[in-house]
C-alpha cells in the first residue's frame, strides 16, 4: 500500500479502474447473460471503457457525471454514422477522416473537449467494421446509453474522486496575499506599522516568498491540463486574464520592495492608492472563495484620481528621471489592479454595455461567437491544434482503409492502437512502439495459452473484472506496456464470451496491433514530426517580431502623436497561436529546455498588455520635446525584442540584453516628465523580462539595483 500511494497519491487510478470496471461487467454481464442480446454487450463494455478508461474528463464528480449526460447525443450521432457508413470500405474511412478531424480539432474549445476526444472516437470507431448490419443500431444505441447512464451514476455514488482545488481557489489565494503586499507597502510608505508593530518591509519581506510561489502555481505549466482555464468562454478567458495580471502585479511588488530610496513614492497620494489597492484586492480574493460581494474599483477610481491630482500639483522638474519611475510604479500597480477587477467582473457574468478594446475584447460577445472565433483562430497549418487533429484523421482513415483493404478480422484494434501510440511528435511516437508491442506480444502469448487450455467459459466470466480493473491502473501505475498486456487479456476474455474464439485471436490481436503501429510512426514522420517544440519556437519568434511592433508604435502614439495602426492586433494573433503551442508542448516530454517558454511569452504579454494601458491612460501628443530620446528608447528596447526573434528561430536559448543605450533625459518639461517617466517604467520592465535569468527573481532584483542607482 505504501508502494502504490506513492505512484497513485490518493489512489485516484485505482478508484477510476475499479468503476470503469464495475460498470462495464455490470453492462456487460446483463446484456450477453440477462437480456439475452449479444449486439448490445459490446457497446455496453466498449461504451464504458470510451468514455470512462480513454477518456479523462476534469473537474468534480457532479461535473463529470453531467458531462457525460450531455454528450450522450453526440455519442448516438457517432454510433448511427459509423453503423451506415460501415457499408464500404471507402465510406468508412472517409468518415473516419472527417469525424477524427472534427473529434479532435473541437479539442481547441477548452480542456473538457480534449480529455473527451479519444473517447469519442472509439465510439465511431467500434461500428464502422464490418458487419454492416443497420437492424443492430437500436440494440447497439441501447448498450451505449446503458453505459453512459451506469458511468455517470458511478462517477457520484461509487467511491467517487475527491473534489480537486478549483482554479478560482488557487487565484483567490494568491490575490489574497497580494494585497496583504500591498497593505505592508502602504504601511512603509505611509511611515505607519501595521497594528502587529511589525514594519511594513519587513511584513512584506516575508510575504513575497509566498505570494510568488502562489502565482507561480496559477502557470498552466504548474496545473493539470483539467484545471486550466482554457476554454473559450468568458468565464476561462476572464479567469486567465486574471491570474496574469495577478503575476505582473507580484512583479511590481516586489520591484518596489528592492528599492533603497523611496523619497518619490511617500507622497500620501501614494499610500492612499496602495491602501485602495490592497482593499480591492482583498474584496477580490473574498469573492473568488465565495464568501463576499462582486469587487467593484470605486474606490480606487478615487484613488488613481487623486494619485494623478497629486502630480499634476508637484512640479517635477529637476527631478532625476530614474526617480520619476517610482511613481510610475505606483501607478502602473494600481491601474493593473483595476484590470484584475474588470477580469473578475467578466468572469462572474458581467457584460460591459459597450465592446471593450484591447485584452477585454470579449467581454461584450455571445458564447457561440467566442466559441466560433476559437475555432476560427485555429484553422490555420500554423495551429498546433489544427496539425494535430490533421495528422490523427489520415492515421485514421489510413489505418481503416488498410484493416479494410486486408480483411483483418477485428480490424478496430488497428484503430485503437492509432490512438493508443500516436503522439504528437514522431520521437514520441516511436518511444511508445517499444512498450505496445512488447506488451501485445506478451499478452498475446498469455491469452493464446488460456485459449488452448480450453477452459470453462465461467471461469472468463470471473477473471473478466480482475484483469480489467488490473488493466486499468497498470497504465498510470507501471507504463504502456503493462496496460496493453493485460488489455490484451481483457480484450480475449470479452470475446470468449461472445463468438467461438481460438488461440488464434491473439495471433490476430499481434497483427492488428503491428499494422496500426506502422500506419502511426509512418504518418507521425510526415505529419509535422517535430511536434510541439518546433511550432513552439516559430511562434514565440513570431510574437516577439510582433512585440518589437508594438513597443515602437506605442511610442510613436504617445510621442509623436502618430495614428494607432496594426501592431497590436497582430500581437494579439501571434499570442493566441504561441499560447496554443505552448500548451502542446507542455503535454510531450522534452529534455530541459535552454529557454523559459513561460518567461518568454509572459515577456510578449507585457508589452501588449503595457502597450493598451499606455494608449489608454495617456493623450497622443503633448510629448515632442523628447521624441528623440524615447525613439531611441523604443528602438533599443524593440532590438530586444528582434534580437531574442533571431535567437528562437536558430534553436537558440535567448541572448543576453545589452545595457540601455545611454540617453540624456531633460528634467525640465513640467508634468510632460511624468509620462515620460510611465513610457520609461514600461521599456525598462520589458527589458528585464527578456533577460534571461537562471535564478527566479533575479530580473527584479537587477532591474530594482539600477533604478536605485540611479536614484540614489
Amino acid at each position: 500500500m505504501e508502494w502504490l500511494r506513492r505512484r497513485d497519491p490518493g489512489l485516484l487510478a485505482i478508484r477510476r479502474a475499479v468503476r470503469v470496471t464495475l460498470v462495464a461487467c455490470l453492462g456487460f454481464y446483463l446484456c450477453r447473460y440477462v437480456l439475452d442480446l449479444p449486439a448490445m454487450a459490446p457497446y455496453a463494455l466498449f461504451g464504458t471503457v470510451a468514455l470512462g478508461a480513454l477518456s479523462q474528463i476534469p473537474g468534480s464528480p457532479r461535473q463529470r457525471a453531467a458531462t457525460l449526460i450531455a454528450v450522450l447525443p453526440v455519442a448516438w450521432a457517432l454510433v448511427g454514422v459509423g453503423t451506415l457508413l460501415s457499408v464500404s470500405n471507402w465510406a468508412a474511412a472517409a468518415g473516419m477522416f472527417v469525424l477524427g478531424f472534427a473529434v479532435s480539432f473541437v479539442g481547441v474549445g477548452g480542456p473538457r473537449l480534449v480529455g473527451l476526444a479519444a473517447g469519442m472516437q472509439l465510439l465511431y470507431i467500434l461500428p464502422c467494421f464490418p458487419p454492416y448490419d443497420p437492424g443492430s443500431l437500436p440494440q447497439r444505441l441501447a448498450g451505449v446509453t446503458m453505459a453512459v447512464v451506469l458511468l455517470a451514476a458511478a462517477e457520484l455514488l461509487l467511491w467517487p474522486d475527491p473534489t480537486p482545488t478549483p482554479y478560482r481557489e488557487r487565484l483567490a489565494r494568491a490575490v489574497a496575499l497580494l494585497s496583504s503586499c500591498f497593505d505592508a507597502l502602504a504601511d512603509e510608505w505611509s511611515g505607519s506599522p501595521a497594528a502587529s508593530g511589525a514594519p511594513g518591509r519587513s511584513r512584506l519581506a516575508a510575504l513575497l516568498p509566498e505570494v510568488t510561489e502562489a502565482a507561480e502555481a496559477l502557470r498552466p505549466s504548474r496545473l493539470p491540463p483539467g484545471l486550466r482555464p482554457a476554454s473559450a468562454s468568458r468565464r476561462d478567458r476572464a479567469l486567465s486574464a486574471a491570474a496574469g495580471t495577478a503575476r505582473l502585479l507580484v512583479g511590481r511588488a516586489a520591484d518596489l520592495y528592492f528599492l533603497e530610496d523611496r523619497q518619490a513614492v511617500t507622497l500620501p497620494a501614494s499610500a492612499r492608492l496602495l491602501r485602495a489597492a490592497a482593499g480591492c484586492t482583498d474584496t477580490v480574493a473574498e469573492w473568488l472563495y465565495g464568501r463576499g460581494p462582486l469587487p467593484d474599483t470605486d474606490k480606487l477610481a478615487a484613488a488613481l484620481a487623486d494619485f494623478r491630482r497629486a502630480r499634476t500639483e508637484t512640479d517635477p522638474s529637476g527631478l532625476p528621471p530614474e526617480r520619476l519611475e517610482l511613481g510610475a510604479l505606483a501607478l502602473t500597480l494600481g491601474e493593473w489592479t483595476k484590470s484584475l477587477v474588470f477580469a473578475v467582473r467578466i468572469a462572474a457574468g458581467e457584460k460591459p454595455a459597450t465592446l471593450v478594446p484591447g485584452s477585454f475584447w470579449y467581454a461584450g460577445r455571445s458564447t457561440p461567437y467566442l466559441w466560433w472565433h476559437r475555432l476560427r483562430e485555429n484553422l490555420t497549418p500554423r495551429s498546433v491544434a489544427f496539425q494535430g487533429a490533421l495528422r490523427l484523421a489520415a492515421a485514421l482513415a489510413v489505418a481503416r482503409l488498410v484493416a479494410g483493404g486486408l480483411d483483418l478480422s477485428h480490424g478496430f484494434w488497428v484503430l485503437l492502437t492509432i490512438l493508443t501510440v500516436l503522439r504528437a511528435s514522431a520521437a514520441e511516437t516511436r518511444s511508445t512502439l517499444k512498450p505496445a508491442l512488447i506488451g501485445t506480444i506478451g499478452g498475446s502469448v498469455v491469452a493464446a495459452g488460456l485459449l488452448l487450455l480450453g477452459l470453462d467459459p465461467t471461469v472468463y466470466v470471473v477473471a473478466l473484472p480482475l484483469v480489467m480493473i488490473a488493466g486499468f491502473a497498470s497504465g498510470p501505475l507501471l507504463g504502456l506496456g503493462w496496460a496493453q498486456a493485460l488489455f490484451t487479456l481483457v480484450i480475449t476474455l470479452v470475446f470468449a464470451q461472445v463468438t467461438p474464439v481460438d488461440w488464434r485471436l491473439a495471433e490476430v490481436r499481434v497483427l492488428d496491433v503491428v499494422v496500426g503501429a506502422v500506419v502511426g510512426v509512418l504518418i507521425g514522420l510526415f505529419a509535422w514530426p517535430r511536434g510541439g517544440a518546433g511550432e513552439l519556437r516559430r511562434a514565440a519568434a513570431n510574437f516577439m517580431a510582433a512585440s518589437a511592433d508594438v513597443v515602437r508604435e506605442t511610442v510613436a502614439v504617445m510621442a509623436q502623436g502618430s495614428p494607432q495602426a496594426s501592431a497590436l492586433p497582430a500581437a494579439r494573433g501571434a499570442s493566441l497561436l504561441a499560447e496554443a503551442s505552448f500548451a502542446l508542448y507542455q503535454s510531450e516530454h522534452h529534455p530541459d529546455s535552454p529557454v523559459d517558454w513561460q518567461a518568454t511569452l509572459l515577456a510578449g504579454h507585457h508589452a501588449v498588455r503595457g502597450a493598451e494601458a499606455l494608449i489608454r491612460s495617456c493623450p497622443a501628443g503633448g510629448l515632442l520635446p523628447c521624441e528623440a530620446q524615447l525613439t531611441t528608447s523604443a528602438e533599443d528596447v524593440a532590438a530586444c525584442y528582434t534580437r531574442a526573434e533571431s535567437s528562437l528561430r536558430r534553436g537558440a536559448a535567448l541572448p543576453p540584453v545589452p545595457p540601455p543605450v545611454p540617453v540624456p533625459w531633460p528634467n525640465d518639461l513640467g508634468q510632460d516628465l511624468y509620462v515620460i517617466a510611465d513610457l520609461r517604467v514600461w521599456l525598462l520592465g520589458l527589458r528585464d523580462d527578456l533577460a534571461p535569468h537562471p535564478e527566479p527573481g533575479e530580473t527584479l532584483r537587477a532591474r530594482a539595483s539600477r533604478v536605485a542607482d540611479g536614484a540614489a
